[in-house]
C-alpha cells in the first residue's frame, strides 16, 4: 500500500473509532438535562440518583472521546501536510473556534457537573448540566461546519500568491447548507444512540430484576426522546438528500447505483448489485417515482446518472488543464494578460485539472483525450460500498422508529416490563445505532472520493511527503493503542453498569407492579 492508501486507512480507522464516543456523548448530554429538570421540578431524589448514574457513563465516554479526537487533528499536520497548506486557512478556522468556544466550555462545566453536587444549588447545577449539553452540541456544530465545507466548498477562492485557498466570505462558510443539514442530521442520530443506550441498559436491569425504579423511569425518558429523535433523523436526512443531489450529484448517483439518467421522476433502487466494472446495477428492485421525490422533492426534475456526470466531468478536466497551464505561465510571467484571462475563465475547474496528476500525467497541459477520460472516470467513487452503506443505514433507521414507538406505547400503557421478549430485543439492539452512524459516515466520506475537498483538491495530492513505512508503523501503533483503549472503555462502562445507580430511596417491596408514564406510580417516602 502506498502513502495515500495508508494515510486514508489511518484516518478512517481513527475517525470511525472516535465517532463511537461522539454520538453517545451528544445523546446522553441531552438526556441528563431532561432528567435533571424533572429532579429540580419535583424534588424527588431518585431523579438525582439517575442523573448521577448516567452522568458517570457520560463522563467515561466523554474522556475517551477527547483522547481519541485530539489525535485526529494532529494527523492533518503529520499525514496530510499539503491538505493543511492548501485549505488550512479555511478548514482550520472552525476547528480553532470549536476548541476555544465549545471544547473548553464543555470541559469546564463537565468538572463542575461531577464535583458541584454538594457545592451548587439545584438551579445552579441544572445550569451547569445545560452548559455541558450546549458545549457538546457546539463542538459538533463547528466540526460539521468544517466537514460540510469539505463536502461543498463555498465562500473561498484560490490565491495564486500563496498557492492555496483563502476565505472570501466567512458567513457563506458558516451558513453552508451542506454543513447545516449535516449538523442537524448527525446530532439527531447521536440523540438516537444515547436513547438506545439508556433504553437497552434499562431493559437489562428489568430482565435481571435489578434497579427497577430507575430502569422504568430511564426507559420511559429514553423511549420518548428516542422516538422523537428517530423521526427527526428521517426528516432531516430527507433534507440532506436534497442538498446532496444539488451539490454532489456524483455521490447521489453512486448512492443509488444509477448509471444512466432516468426520466423524471426517477425510481428508487431498494435492492441491487452494482457492477462498477461493467457500469450497470444488476437485479434491481425499484420503487417508481420514489428517488425523484426524495432527491428533488418534485416529479419533473431528473436525477443525473453516473455516465452523464462522467461526460460532464471530462469537460471540466479539460477546462482545468487550461487553468493549470495558464497558472504555470503566470507564475513565471505575472503580467501576461492572455494567460490571466484564460486562468480567470477556467479557475473554477482547476481541481479537476489536478486529477490528471493522479492518473499519471506529468504535464497536465499535454493530456491526451484518453487521459482526460481516465481522470473523469476517477471521479466515480466506489459504488457498492456507498450503495449498501446507505441502504443498511436507512433500514436500521426504520427499525429504530418501530422499536422506540413500541416502547413508548408500553410506557404510555404502563406495561414496560410485561413483555420480556421485547426487553430482550431492546437489550440486543444496543450496538445497532452505532452501526447506523458509522455507515452514515461511510456513505458521506467514501461517496466524496476521489476528493478531500470536493471539486478542489484530490485526495491523492493531499498527503504528506513521508515514507510509506512510517505511516504503516503509525497505523499499527494506532491499532494496538486503540484496541487497548477500547478494552479500558468496555471495562469501565461494564463495571459502572454492574454497580448500578445509587441507593434508590424507595424499598422495592413498596413499588407497584404497574409502572407509570415516568417509570412507576410513586409512593411517598420520607427521603423524597
Amino acid at each position: 500500500m502506498d502513502v495515500v492508501s495508508l494515510s486514508r486507512l489511518q484516518f478512517g480507522l481513527t475517525a470511525l473509532y472516535h465517532f463511537l464516543f461522539v454520538p453517545l456523548t451528544l445523546g446522553l448530554a441531552i438526556l441528563l438535562v431532561i432528567m435533571e429538570v424533572v429532579y429540580v421540578t419535583t424534588g424527588r431524589v431518585i431523579w438525582r440518583d439517575m442523573v448521577k448514574f448516567w452522568g458517570v457513563l457520560f463522563g467515561i465516554n466523554f474522556v475517551m472521546g477527547v483522547a481519541t479526537g485530539i489525535t485526529m487533528e494532529f494527523q492533518f499536520g503529520t499525514n496530510w501536510a499539503y491538505y493543511s497548506h492548501y485549505v488550512g486557512d479555511i478548514f482550520g478556522a472552525p476547528l480553532a473556534i470549536e476548541g476555544l468556544m465549545a471544547f473548553f466550555l464543555e470541559a469546564t462545566f463537565v468538572g463542575m457537573f461531577f464535583f458541584g453536587w454538594d457545592r451548587l444549588s439545584k438551579i445552579q447545577h441544572l445550569f451547569v448540566t445545560i452548559m455541558v449539553a450546549m458545549g457538546t452540541n457546539l463542538s459538533a456544530l463547528w466540526i460539521l461546519i468544517a466537514n460540510g465545507w469539505m463536502q461543498h466548498p463555498v465562500g473561498a477562492r484560490f490565491d495564486m500568491a500563496t498557492m492555496s485557498m483563502q476565505v472570501s466570505d466567512f458567513s457563506a462558510v458558516l451558513m453552508n447548507p451542506n454543513a447545516q443539514d449535516k449538523f442537524v442530521h448527525t446530532v439527531a442520530a447521536g440523540y438516537c444512540v444515547g436513547a438506545m443506550f439508556m433504553m437497552s441498559v434499562s431493559a437489562i436491569y428489568l430482565l435481571m430484576g435489578k434497579h427497577r425504579a430507575v430502569a422504568l423511569r430511564s426507559m420511559t425518558v429514553a423511549a420518548s426522546f428516542g422516538l422523537a429523535s428517530s423521526l427527526a433523523v428521517v426528516s432531516l436526512g430527507d433534507a440532506s438528500g436534497v442538498t446532496i443531489a444539488q451539490d454532489q450529484p456524483m455521490k447521489m448517483a453512486a448512492i443509488e447505483g444509477m448509471w444512466n439518467t432516468e426520466p423524471a421522476p426517477a425510481a428508487f433502487n431498494v435492492f441491487g448489485l452494482p457492477d462498477q466494472a461493467n457500469h450497470v446495477t444488476r437485479d434491481e428492485i425499484q420503487i417508481p417515482w420514489a428517488l425523484g421525490l426524495i432527491a428533488t422533492h418534485s416529479t419533473d426534475e431528473p436525477v443525473q446518472g453516473i455516465i452523464p456526470l462522467v461526460a460532464r466531468n471530462a469537460l471540466r478536466v479539460a477546462s482545468g488543464a487550461q487553468a493549470y497551464g495558464a497558472m504555470e505561465t503566470l507564475r513565471t510571467d505575472p503580467t501576461n494578460a492572455a494567460a490571466q484571462a484564460i486562468f480567470n475563465a477556467h479557475v473554477n475547474d482547476l481541481g479537476y485539472g489536478l486529477l490528471l496528476k493522479t492518473v499519471g500525467v506529468d504535464d497536465v497541459t499535454k493530456a491526451t483525450p484518453a487521459q482526460i477520460q481516465a481522470a473523469a472516470w476517477s471521479t466515480v467513487p466506489p459504488v457498492a460500498p456507498v450503495f449498501w452503506s446507505f441502504r443498511i443505514m436507512v433500514a436500521l433507521g426504520i427499525y429504530f422508529i418501530a422499536l422506540f414507538a413500541a416502547m413508548f406505547w408500553k410506557a404510555c400503557t404502563r406495561k414496560l416490563d410485561t413483555t420480556r421478549w421485547l426487553l430482550w430485543v431492546t437489550a440486543f439492539s444496543m450496538p445497532l445505532p452505532w452501526i447506523a452512524a458509522e455507515l452514515g459516515w461511510t456513505t458521506a466520506e467514501v461517496g466524496r472520493q476521489p476528493w478531500t475537498i470536493d471539486g478542489i483538491l484530490p485526495t491523492a495530492l493531499s498527503v504528506s511527503s513521508v515514507p510509506a513505512m512510517n505511516v504503516a508503523i503509525s497505523v499499527a501503533g494506532f491499532v494496538i493503542l486503540y484496541s487497548s483503549l477500547f478494552c479500558v472503555e468496555m471495562f469501565l462502562m461494564v463495571r459502572a453498569i454492574r454497580k448500578g445507580p445509587g441507593q434508590v430511596h424507595a424499598p422495592s417491596s413498596l413499588l407497584p407492579k404497574a409502572p407509570g408514564f415516568l417509570g412507576s406510580a410513586h409512593l411517598p417516602h420520607p427521603a423524597e
